[in-house]
């Protein structure tokens, strides 16, 4: 039973190891960090990562937030997407698994489906070799078309 539990690995654990693994020293701000992306439910901005990380940390800079993201989304750690009207934003990368989003353009909310169109025979241009890939569908959530 326990191992029903233990399918999606802890993703705190999962994001400290990697900052480990990059040679990061955790601090107390990287741990909050890594806390605030395994409370979010879809993407966050670097402002509301901010403003999450400021409550616990009244000292922290945007510009250390800021930086810490985009290295962290260099690592692995975080995914990164630009949506036409809220900017860059980032989630916790899923690494247990492979599998795709479907992000709602209206609340942002995602949701994952393990369905993968890449697993299809594709034809490619200029014998292509392809090493990985990203795919997200936007569209909007039931929550959003009940409104």
């Amino acid at each position: 039973m326990a191992d029903s539990q233990h399918q999606h690995q802890d993703p705190v654990k999962q994001m400290i190891g990697i900052m480990t693994a990059n040679g990061w020293r955790i601090t107390e701000q990287r741990r909050e960090l890594a806390e605030i992306f395994s409370r979010a439910e879809g993407y966050l901005s670097p402002k509301d990562v901010y403003d999450q990380m400021a409550v616990a940390h009244p000292g922290v800079s945007f510009d250390t937030v800021y930086r810490n993201l985009r290295l962290l989304s260099e690592m692995g750690a975080l995914e990164q997407f630009y949506f036409m009207d809220g900017g860059l934003k980032f989630r916790a990368s899923c690494l247990d698994h492979h599998h795709h989003h479907l992000i709602c353009i209206n609340c942002e909310k995602t949701l994952t489906f393990e369905y993968c169109p890449m697993e299809q025979p594709l034809d490619l241009p200029g014998n292509f070799k392809i090493i990985n890939h990203r795919f997200e569908v936007f569209g909007v959530c039931e929550a959003c078309r009940k409104e």
